[in-house]
């Protein structure tokens, strides 16, 4: 199945699983996916993510999702540059979210940081999403 934008399918499969309290989620995977979910894994949004192998042969990667008090950790999460609508920033104008309560992720030369190790490192990148 071919999609336009996977980042964003990505983000709904989690948004979805975590409103109706699912445990796990499987999403398609790919290097970039990968990368995304390990910043959300250390930032402490997902419990963890593995790599499994269908009878068909395609790679999957299962999402642990991770709760509190019955409530999803993830309480928002937006997809900023979107194929219609890339979105660049410097490290020195990097969005903040909610004054530094959530998370930017953002694509550099360096992999897939997040806002506050591109500024750490000075570099910028597509700012591919934020989450809370």
């Amino acid at each position: 199945m071919s999609f336009t934008d996977p980042i964003a399918d990505m983000l709904t499969r989690l948004r979805n699983a975590q409103a109706q309290r699912h445990a796990t989620v499987r999403v398609p995977a790919s290097k970039m996916k990968a990368a995304i979910l390990s910043v959300l894994q250390a930032e402490g949004y997902i419990a963890g993510v593995a790599e499994d192998v269908s009878a068909s042969g395609a790679k999957t990667l299962v999402v642990s999702l991770k709760y509190h008090q019955g409530q999803p950790v993830v309480t928002w999460i937006n997809r900023v540059s979107k194929p219609g609508r890339r979105v660049y920033s410097q490290a020195a104008e990097l969005p903040m979210v909610a004054n530094g309560l959530g998370v930017t992720i953002v694509s550099t030369s360096k992999g897939i940081l997040t806002d506050t190790q591109a500024r750490a490192q000075k570099v910028g990148g597509e700012v591919l999403c934020q989450i809370m």
